[in-house]
């Protein structure tokens, strides 16, 4: 398993961007509340906390339709395996994708994302070029 900080995409005030370890979804990244922010319930957050999260979120879907046209996308704000506000943003794709050779096919279309193909792996030289890919077209947006 791979340490989460090797997949920081982008570090905000209050939010931090990952790339999920889990690339079924290609681009599928999650929105990590930071802890000093004390707040228990996604729909609980207020102001500046709020605010940045959906220009993060924003920032995340300009990236992914420019990288890989999603078709949908989906959020989860589930919290049951984190006691840290964290938002899942999974692209959903109508027709496969190929990224560098690999190509990426959303067996779920039309479905719910969960659950999802845990046994999909790819190699970290994959991983880290998607976060990469993600990480210059986010900071470039800024």
């Amino acid at each position: 398993m791979i340490d989460y900080n090797q997949l920081l995409i982008k570090s905000y005030k209050h939010w931090e961007i990952y790339l999920h370890e889990n690339q079924c979804y290609i681009g599928r990244v999650f929105a990590l509340l930071r802890d000093d922010a004390h707040v228990e319930d996604f729909l609980a957050l207020e102001g500046d906390v709020r605010e940045e999260f959906f220009l993060a979120g924003q920032e995340v879907k300009s990236a992914l339709k420019t990288l890989f046209q999603p078709d949908k996308m989906n959020y989860a704000a589930l919290s049951n395996t984190s006691p840290r506000i964290h938002v899942h943003i999974v692209p959903r794709y109508q027709e496969s994708r190929e990224f560098q050779g690999k190509v990426f096919t959303d067996t779920r279309w039309g479905k719910n994302y969960a659950p999802y193909d845990r046994s999909f792996v790819i190699d970290e030289a994959m991983l880290f070029s998607i976060r990469d890919a993600l990480k210059l077209k986010m900071h470039t947006s800024s």
